[in-house]
C-alpha cells in the first residue's frame, strides 16, 4: 500500500487508512516517553492539532481543536512536562530512518530566522536572517532533515544563541 500511495495508485480510503496508521504507530513509539496516561494524552491531542487543518495554532486554537477549556494542558506538556525532548527527537530520528532510509539519503542543515519584536525570548537579538533578506530583530532555529528518494523529514532542531546572550550569564541563567 506505501509503494501504490507514492505512485499516486492508492484510493482515497487507503491513503487516509494510512496516514492513520501512522499517526497510531507515531503515538504508540512516543507514550512511554511519559510518566502519566494523562500527560500521554495530552502529547497525543496535541499531535493531533499539529497535523489538523488550522492555519494557524496559538495555544487557544491547539485547546480548542484538542476539545480542552483552555491552553493550560498543553502549555503543562510544553513548558512543565517531565519528558525529555532529545529522547522524542531520537525517536523521531529512528522512524524516519526506518522508513525513509536509503544508501544516499542524505542530511539537510539549515537556520530559519523567526522574526521577534521584543528581547524576552531566549536567543532573540538583532541578527541575520534568509527569511527578510537583512539584519533584524529575530530568533535563529537550525534544524536538521533526512532526504532520500522515500521523502524528508526533519529529525534534530537546535536554537542559535547570539554572543550578546552567551556572554551575559545573567541574561542565560533567565
Amino acid at each position: 500500500m506505501i509503494q501504490d500511495f507514492m505512485n499516486g495508485g492508492a484510493s482515497v480510503e487507503e491513503t487516509l487508512e494510512l496516514w492513520a496508521s501512522g499517526i497510531r504507530a507515531a503515538k504508540k513509539r512516543i507514550l512511554p516517553l511519559f510518566t502519566q496516561k494523562r500527560v500521554a494524552a495530552s502529547a497525543c491531542a496535541f499531535l493531533d492539532v499539529l497535523i489538523g487543518n488550522e492555519p494557524r495554532k496559538t495555544g487557544w486554537m491547539r485547546a480548542e481543536a484538542a476539545g480542552d477549556p483552555g491552553p493550560w494542558r498543553q502549555q503543562a506538556l510544553l513548558g512543565r512536562g517531565q519528558w525529555d525532548a532529545d529522547v522524542l527527537r531520537d525517536v523521531v530520528r529512528d522512524h524516519v530512518v526506518e522508513h525513509l532510509g536509503t544508501e544516499d539519503g542524505v542530511l539537510v542543515i539549515d537556520e530559519t530566522g523567526f522574526l521577534k519584536k521584543g528581547q524576552a525570548s531566549c536567543g532573540v537579538g538583532r541578527q541575520y536572517t534568509g527569511s527578510v533578506g537583512k539584519i533584524t530583530n529575530c530568533q535563529i532555529g537550525v534544524f536538521g532533515a533526512y532526504v532520500s528518494e522515500r521523502g524528508h523529514a526533519f529529525i534534530d532542531r537546535a536554537l542559535y544563541l547570539p554572543k550578546d546572550w552567551t556572554s551575559k550569564p545573567e541574561r542565560m541563567k533567565r
